[in-house]
């Protein structure tokens, strides 16, 4: 089955003995090991690569692969570790720990950063520091080891750093989202609701992003910046009950 997977990956590029010596020291500090270094120099591949080069071996497939197995390992340790919680908890801890911005801090504190192999015009727009991308290159490390080595290694990977985040994300502050925390924060201290506004899209169709504003007690908070309107104003929510908390008024649900 593994062999049958790995020979659907387009055949990367030859690698430099720079490039063995970094993805050695790279397996080193992750704690993994790779029997394909090239199959590992694919999951940093960017599509914007691709998009220069005029073909089709980038990290997307790979990403696409990975992103389910860390859903299939998360939900196992939730429904282990918790076996009280009820569904919708369980649902709530795991849209935070597998967040683009949790993915995005393992991915930096993993070095992913330097290994990216961008185009030169994704590189030069700061590329190495967006989270999307670190977010997606983590996804399709995991779908890389899972190919390489097996179910079980990737999910001995996955739990060495997503355990800890599941430890925060199960406390109670972590669980609520930001749009009931702040809705609760101004109708205790302003008898009011947040107002939300939709103020841009930017982007192609298939990759736009949206832009959304929060009015608390008249005071104008954001843009957050979102894949789809939703998660937007949850970013929008989060800088302004993160602005709010600052003031000495203790918000509700803390």
């Amino acid at each position: 089955m593994a062999e049958r997977l790995t020979r659907a990956v387009p055949a990367p590029p030859e690698l430099s003995s720079g490039r063995k010596k970094e993805l050695a020291a790279f397996q080193k500090t992750a704690g993994i090991r790779f029997k394909s270094q090239k199959l590992l120099n694919l999951s940093f591949m960017h599509r914007s690569v691709s998009n220069e080069s005029n073909n089709k071996i980038n990290n997307e497939r790979l990403e696409f692969l990975g992103d389910a197995i860390l859903g299939a390992v998360t939900v196992t340790l939730l429904y282990t570790l918790f076996p009280d919680r009820s569904e919708g908890d369980l649902a709530k801890i795991k849209s935070v720990v597998v967040s683009e911005e949790i993915l995005s801090g393992i991915s930096l504190e993993l070095g992913i950063d330097r290994l990216l192999i961008l185009g030169k015009g994704e590189d030069h727009s700061g590329g190495r520091t967006k989270k999307a991308i670190l977010a997606d290159a983590l996804e399709a490390l995991i779908g890389a080891y899972y190919l390489d080595s097996g179910y079980k290694a990737v999910a001995v990977f996955i739990r060495r750093f997503i355990q800890g985040e599941i430890d925060r994300a199960s406390d109670s502050h972590y669980t609520r989202d930001f749009k009931t925390l702040l809705q609760e924060y101004s109708q205790r201290l302003y008898r009011s609701y947040p107002g939300y506004r939709l103020s841009r899209k930017t982007g192609p169709e298939h990759e736009k992003m949206f832009w959304v504003e929060v009015s608390v007690n008249g005071k104008i908070y954001g843009p957050g910046a979102g894949k789809n309107k939703k998660s937007a104003e949850q970013e929008a929510a989060k800088l302004a009950y993160e602005a709010l908390a600052l003031r000495k008024e203790e918000p509700s649900g803390q």
